[in-house]
């Protein structure tokens, strides 16, 4: 489901990872998406990764995020060699502690040669989380022209600000709907701000190609196999 992040993603078995039907190499980068996405969880029996927090990828990479929106790129495109030899070695450590320290390593080595993003972004993103708050209200807090805000947003974060705000609220509902044994949707879709029942049920169709039901269950069953296992 979107998330709104940016994430590495390393297959520790075999040289590939597919993603809405098309195979990658076996280290990629997937950029923001702004919608679900479906991968083959089988051929990821085997794996790790880095999961950014929105805006948080931008030291890390040689691409601004926006351009990855939408999008799963070798990691070998944007670091060159280093992301082939960074696989091989995660693949050959013999503990998770031992790849935990590999890719720490290889994250910092990044650091000294990053550009650092508009001072405004870590501000803009933590208000953006504060339900209630508007695109206008952040960019005025942080001021900038609505204009020039999307356009900073969206380069540092991979997607513009507006469908971030969806996204965040999108998750709010989420949580609530997981803690709930018999949710109300009319009550969660007024209590996370959206116009009625109608318009969370279409949020929730187009993020997750499912019904607040449908995703309700999913979730229980991941809930229960966790428990299981």
């Amino acid at each position: 489901m979107p998330s709104g992040t940016l994430d590495l993603v390393v297959n520790l078995r075999d040289d590939f990872v597919r993603v809405n039907g098309q195979a990658h190499s076996g280290i990629v980068a997937a950029g923001a998406y702004g919608r679900h996405v479906t991968s083959d969880d089988h051929a990821l029996a085997s794996a790790m990764g880095v999961h950014f927090k929105p805006g948080g990828a931008l030291p890390f990479l040689a691409a601004p995020p926006g351009e990855l929106a939408d999008r799963h790129v070798d990691l070998e495109a944007l670091w060159g060699r280093s992301a082939i030899e960074l696989r091989e070695r995660l693949c050959a450590a013999s503990t998770t502690a031992e790849r935990f320290a590999i890719m720490t390593a290889a994250l910092r080595s990044r650091l000294p040669d990053h550009v650092p993003g508009h001072r405004a972004m870590p501000f803009a993103l933590q208000q953006l989380a504060q339900p209630g708050r508007t695109v206008g209200d952040v960019a005025s807090s942080v001021e900038l022209s609505p204009r020039r805000f999307i356009q900073v947003f969206t380069r540092e974060v991979g997607m513009t600000p507006k469908h971030l705000s969806r996204i965040l609220r999108f998750q709010r509902f989420s949580e609530l709907a997981r803690r709930a044994d018999n949710p109300d949707w009319g009550e969660l879709a007024a209590a996370c701000g959206y116009f009625d029942q109608a318009h969370l049920i279409n949020e929730v169709r187009e993020f997750t190609g499912t019904t607040p039901v449908g995703l309700s269950r999913t979730a229980q069953r991941f809930d229960d196999l966790y428990l299981l296992g």
